[in-house]
């Protein structure tokens, strides 16, 4: 039996949340945001998949995006023998991986409209199909010149799939499932350039060397993926928007784009997109480099290679279990999570020259502590922070702008950290390093807005006159 005293607190405690959840709301459709309360989200809820056919979809959506690696990455195994077939030289190699990441950066910013308008189902079996053409056709090139356009209009429909997978998670799980989710789907860029080379390498073992080959096969695979993508994945559901939130189809205005550059949190996503891809780009170009120079005559450049394996290796750890911690918190426990993470890798970076005082051993561990705690925050960038933007409905655009802005970044990380390694070395090189990461902690400090306050009954006075 309820006593009267009980009746009364158990109102009070609702009307305080009802209160808390309409001033919520109000926020959010004054910024064009889902608001996330509970009155709203049920009014949204769909049903979702069984967990075991939820998790299919997802392996589907990583198995598809691998495959897409597979004719990306093999063009690399292939240059030795293009060199020797048409007797180039590296300089003239190197122009169809300039070209063709130039327009795969173009193809993140102009697909993620489209994306959000046609489905995400619709977009990745069309990225794929056409990816898996264009990789054949490279196969029958009969120069340089077209090769460079095949391949890079193979990254440029290839740049479609990121924001096309991104777009079906958030309709298969459950908003605090989504990091984790997110995470799962980050690990097939990961893993792709790795199993990409390494099967292009038995194709090429296989052939003797034949480039076309080594070109053309991979899409077979791609092809049969496809297919089995489009048997596999369930077609999109129509559904209205979120409260506040645009309709996609609707969205189709540069003024969108302006929308979204006076959005905080896009900025400081966008900013974290442009610091963390130079850090991890960087790491990536020149970490091998590093351990044989500083390593000194001792150190052969496999021993080198050997040793930079961790970094790729305890960065998948990183994206996994960072998806999995930032869904269990709150977003001032997010915020403060990045932070400590970030300062953290800056400490580490500043130190690592020194480590080579205590062995290889010991240099290979901080290797892999650092790939362990880039690869966390950066994989929360183009997924589940770029779903909490501006909802679903708008995922793919958001992740387009903002992995785009990380492939600009990419892009300059060469001729950036190069241009530093002239003036300082390796030592200077890292301390800049650790300086760009400062700057993304400090960056993540703005990443969440202060929650609205439980009473405040000025801004309920003021919604109630704009409803």
């Amino acid at each position: 039996m309820v006593s009267p005293g009980d009746e009364i607190v158990t109102n009070n405690f609702f009307n305080v949340r009802l209160r808390r959840d309409v001033v919520r709301c109000a926020r959010a459709q004054a910024n064009h945001a889902p608001c996330g309360t509970r009155a709203c989200m049920q009014s949204q809820e769909k049903p979702l998949p069984s967990t075991s056919r939820a998790y299919l979809y997802l392996g589907t959506l990583i198995a598809g995006y691998i495959g897409i690696y597979l004719c990306r990455k093999n063009l690399a195994v292939a240059v030795p023998a293009l060199q020797k077939a048409w007797s180039l030289s590296k300089e003239q190699v190197g122009i169809v991986g300039s070209v063709s990441t130039v327009t795969y950066a173009a193809g993140k910013f102009l697909f993620g409209p489209i994306t959000d308008r046609v489905g995400g189902r619709t977009a990745l079996i069309g990225s794929m199909g056409l990816v898996a053409l264009f990789g054949a056709l490279g196969g029958l090139a009969p120069s340089l010149t077209v090769l460079t356009v095949v391949y890079s209009v193979n990254r440029l429909c290839g740049a479609a799939s990121w924001g096309a997978m991104l777009k079906q998670v958030p309709e298969w799980f459950k908003p605090e499932k989504l990091p984790f989710t997110c995470g799962l789907l980050s690990l097939s860029y990961v893993f792709g350039g790795a199993v990409a080379v390494s099967f292009a390498g038995v194709i090429a073992r296989l052939t003797h060397d034949s480039w076309p080959t080594v070109l053309a096969c991979p899409s077979i695979v791609l092809a049969v993926l496809a297919i089995a993508a489009s048997s596999i994945l369930p077609r999109q559901t129509k559904a209205a928007p979120a409260p506040g939130m645009p309709n996609p189809k609707d969205g189709f205005r540069f003024s969108r784009y302006l929308e979204l550059m006076t959005e905080r949190k896009f900025l400081v996503v966008a900013a974290l997109s442009f610091t963390l891809t130079l850090l991890r780009e960087t790491f990536n170009f020149w970490t091998v480099d590093f351990i044989r120079t500083e390593g000194g005559a001792q150190v052969s450049s496999s021993v080198a290679a050997f040793m930079s394996t961790p970094f790729d290796l305890c960065g998948a750890v990183g994206i996994v279990l960072m998806g999995w911690i930032f869904g269990r918190l709150q977003p001032a426990a997010r915020q403060r999570l990045l932070v400590v993470v970030l300062v953290l890798l800056a400490a580490l970076l500043a130190v690592l020259p020194t480590l080579f005082h205590f062995g290889l051993w010991v240099l290979a561990t901080g290797v892999g502590l650092i790939g362990f705690l880039v690869y966390g925050p950066y994989s929360l960038l183009a997924g589940v922070l770029s779903v909490e933007v501006r909802g679903k409905e708008f995922a793919a655009t958001v992740s387009g702008l903002v992995d785009g802005t990380g492939y600009i970044a990419g892009f300059l990380s060469g001729m950036f950290f190069g241009r530093v390694l002239m003036i300082g070395g390796y030592r200077l090189g890292f301390h800049v390093m650790a300086g760009l990461t400062i700057l993304s902690a400090l960056l993540c400090c703005f990443l969440y807005g202060k929650p609205p306050p439980v009473n405040a009954e000025p801004e309920l006075r003021e919604t109630a006159e704009t409803l």
